[in-house]
């Protein structure tokens, strides 16, 4: 009895909660825009695309539209960092693909699939080795089932009753000779699920008396019980078992929270990662304790390679690692060899040390001692396999901004020479992706051609002119580069794919700014046309006449600045200035000439997203998108440390060229941004007089709330506390005196953005007498998906836009716009 008056009583107090926050507010129900904006997300995504290796077959993915809010608001467990559908063991926010067709390339007619449920929900989509086959995931309310389909006849079949556990993503990978996967399945005989035990057996207890540091980032969605652990344990646990195409299913080890299970190249062994306990409330499930096992492909086990503890003093850093051997992988050249990493400065970055990453490399029957094979100057992130005597290997350091490519030989020992040694911000000095094929276990490899020759492909191609993507070829033992083939004016082309490097056939897509993105093939060693291979129609025709042009302006340091024009349909100059929009994210750099390089297009196609700021040129503003916000400290001096004085005169500068170019009214302009975005509007609106009103999504604004660093700040609090408290508005709330408009999704899981950032810093300003408004999207993660969500937001932001920036009162005659205000209050 006393427990059931408690819960009366529990229920009885919420109740009049609840009832006096509705009391409070005024009621809302979700609201549309205006239909220029609507048409935005109710809009059918264009088609996704996958290709065979040879480019003789494309298989057309046709994408959902947004979901419903009902969809959204199904049951969802949050654990371990995990987001999980406890009804059919797959992840609880999914985008699905809802349909099928195989085209044969380059003219073939297009074939609908044929074997699939009614209304599909379609995931995990992946070509066989043969490339005759492909499989995929169909989610339904209760489980995940694994299909395959057949390309010669374009039918799809079941392969089994049993259900996936995709709690952990990719729930199965197919075996070198095409004729079965290996699949992560339910346990059979598996029990009810445990419910959440909500009266507690004692408290939550953390404990750190061995006095470890374990400087943890804000993550969000961790354990937080006894019971969050039974529950994480019961979903996460499968089976790895092979599945045949016939149908039988052969276990391989036993039940357990496997995160990933991969086959060797030859398909003889399986590489196995059970997470196990002790189990953290500090950090999420990849921070857990991982046991490394290698099966052979009939079930025995073979060898533990590494029992893992688990790691909650990484430190937080982009250059921090574990501590102990990580990041198992197969070999994609080799029958059955295992590399994995050691770093030999325990992961620590401040620790100086002429080599941070140690490589090991074993070989089946892996009973012998592992060796190593390459040391890396800076962390290590991966090798790129081509033969026996050719590999890349990738450095990087986050510090110097340091991303060296060696190239490596496997047969002498990994000698290595430097292929490209530069900087991760020089956009200008990419040189591209290697081109890779498929080699006789199906695994990608370097392309290596006649005369140690080797494409490389970029699909971004920055330039001074803007972005144009290129194609060249490089000899590996020159180095020499030689260009190939580049996009040109005035549409803007990129390549997807190599389908004959032998004979220069890639795969492109084309598009310009009236015209939707579509593939074609093209011969970069013949003059002659390339071929369409696609017809997808403009998604939405009619906002076909907006206009889009690059601009190119310096800011008052002399740093060159890029942002993205658009203008309203029929727009002329003779019409005068417009209300205007601008929408960034602040970017940090480490030398003004990498922040001054040029990004962007103006041929790409005018593809308006909804959660972008383009969309308000649709209401009659003149929007300066992805206006570039550089954050520069160079040598010894860190980005921030002047972060206030670099975002206002980025800002201002744009503005000025908008209003040189005599189209932006510099006494109507608002300025919104989503995360990092949403923090620079905020510090904006806080620390100048350029903008009438802001818009900011999902943001952070107090700085002490991710003590150990936040974005790309290596510095904590406590080494920074004037940085973190001169960039955290929460902190400057008395100064704020511009209309702000925040959103939040109420269960934002980003690390560092708590849906209470916005709550806090609402109180804060209402508690100043600012002029604020705050929306909680329900069910929404840092990223908004249901299409009752989005048209609420656009409703929500054209209001505000509306209210305090199109239809503010003019400036008096004479006055002009307010300057920039660098600090203080306005």
């Amino acid at each position: 009895m006393v427990i059931s008056y408690f819960r009366l009583l529990c229920t009885s107090v919420c109740l009049t909660l609840s009832v006096s926050v509705t009391v409070a507010q005024d009621a809302l129900t979700y609201q549309t825009p205006p239909k220029a904006l609507a048409d935005l997300v109710t809009v059918p995504p264009t088609p996704g695309v996958s290709l065979t290796s040879k480019g003789d077959q494309m298989l057309i993915l046709e994408r959902s539209s947004s979901p419903s809010i009902a969809e959204l608001a199904q049951p969802e467990l949050k654990l371990a960092g995990l987001r999980l559908n406890p009804a059919n063991n797959g992840p609880s926010r999914a985008s699905y693909i809802t349909g099928l067709r195989l085209k044969k390339l380059p003219g073939g007619t297009e074939i609908a699939v044929k074997g699939l449920p009614a209304s599909p929900l379609i995931s995990f989509v992946q070509w066989s080795p043969d490339e005759t086959k492909f499989a995929f995931a169909v989610s339904s309310d209760s489980k995940i089932e694994l299909y395959v389909a057949d390309v010669a006849t374009a039918t799809a079949t079941r392969l089994t009753d049993k259900a996936l556990n995709a709690t952990f993503g990719g729930a199965f990978r197919w075996t070198s000779d095409s004729k079965s996967l290996i699949a992560k399945l339910i346990p059979d005989g598996r029990a009810t699920a445990p419910a959440a035990n909500l009266v507690p057996v004692g408290p939550t207890m953390q404990d750190n008396s061995s006095g470890k540091r374990g400087q943890a980032p804000t993550y969000q969605d961790l354990l937080k019980n006894p019971s969050d652990e039974k529950q994480f344990t019961y979903f996460t646990t499968s089976q790895v078992a092979r599945v045949g195409l016939d149908g039988t299913v052969q276990p391989i080890g036993q039940p357990g929270i496997i995160a990933t299970a991969s086959p060797s190249p030859d398909g003889k062994f399986v590489m196995i990662e059970t997470v196990h306990t002790p189990f953290s409330y500090l950090v999420p499930v990849y921070r857990f304790p991982v046991r490394t096992d290698v099966f052979a492909i009939g079930g025995q086990l073979v060898k533990t390679l590494n029992d893992g503890p688990l790691q909650e003093s990484v430190p937080y850093s982009s250059d921090g690692a574990p501590s102990g051997p990580r990041d198992f992988e197969w070999r994609d050249d080799a029958p059955a060899s295992i590399y994995y990493t050691v770093a030999l400065d325990k992961g620590d970055p401040k620790v100086k040390a002429d080599v941070r990453d140690r490589v090991f490399l074993v070989d089946a029957p892996f009973m012998a001692e592992p060796k190593p094979i390459y040391d890396a100057t800076f962390r290590f992130t991966g090798f790129t396999w081509g033969n026996g005597s050719t590999a890349m290997a990738t450095e990087r350091w986050w510090q110097t901004r340091k991303i060296i490519t060696k190239l490596v030989n496997p047969s002498a020992n990994f000698a290595a020479t430097v292929l490209f040694d530069r900087s991760s911000e020089d956009r200008y000095g990419n040189p591209g992706t290697p081109d890779t094929k498929p080699n006789q276990y199906g695994r990608d490899v370097l392309n290596i051609l006649p005369n140690n020759d080797i494409m490389l492909i970029n699909a971004q191609g920055a330039s001074p002119e803007g972005d144009r993507p290129f194609v060249s070829v490089m000899n590996l033992v020159s180095k020499k580069i030689t260009p190939l083939w580049r996009s040109e004016a005035p549409v803007f082309e990129r390549p997807i794919a190599v389908l004959d490097a032998a004979t220069g056939v890639i795969m492109t897509t084309r598009e310009t700014p009236d015209e939707n993105p579509n593939y074609f093939i093209r011969n970069l060693k013949k003059r002659i046309a390339p071929v369409q291979v696609t017809s997808f129609p403009h998604p939405y025709p009619q906002l076909k006449g907006i206009t889009k042009q690059q601009l190119r302006y310096k800011r008052n340091d002399g740093v060159d600045l890029t942002a993205t024009l658009y203008l309203p349909v029929g727009y002329k100059k003779t019409d005068g200035p417009l209300p205007t929009f601008l929408w960034a994210y602040p970017a940090e750099f480490k030398s003004k000439e990498a922040a001054s390089q040029a990004q962007g297009s103006p041929y790409q196609f005018n593809r308006i997203a909804a959660m972008g700021g383009a969309v308000f040129a649709t209401m009659g503003y003149a929007v300066l998108d992805n206006a570039s916000i550089p954050i520069v400290g160079e040598g010894d001096k860190e980005p921030n440390d002047s972060y206030v004085e670099q975002l206002v005169a980025s800002a201002k500068a744009a503005i000025d060229e908008g209003v040189r170019l005599g189209v932006v009214d510099a006494s109507k302009v608002g300025v919104g941004g989503h995360s990092y975005g949403a923090f620079m509007t905020a510090n904006l609106l806080t620390h100048s007089n350029l903008f009438k009103a802001g818009i900011a999504r999902s943001g952070a604004y107090n700085r002490t709330l991710t003590p150990f660093g936040f974005q790309n700040e290596q510095r904590s609090y406590w080494q920074a506390p004037d940085v973190y408290n001169k960039m955290s508005p929460f902190m400057n709330a008395d100064k704020m005196k511009t209309p702000l408009l925040l959103v939040h999704g109420e269960a934002d899981n980003n690390t560092g953005t708590f849906p209470i950032q916005s709550e806090r810093y609402y109180n804060a300003l209402k508690g100043f007498g600012a002029t604020t408004r705050l929306v909680f999207l329900p069910y929404e993660s840092h990223g908004y998906a249901a299409k009752e969500s989005l048209l609420h937001m656009l409703w929500e932001m054209n209001g505000w836009m509306d209210k305090y920036v199109k239809n503010t009162p003019a400036p008096t005659a004479g006055t002009g716009a307010a300057p920039a205000k660098m600090s203080g209050g306005k």
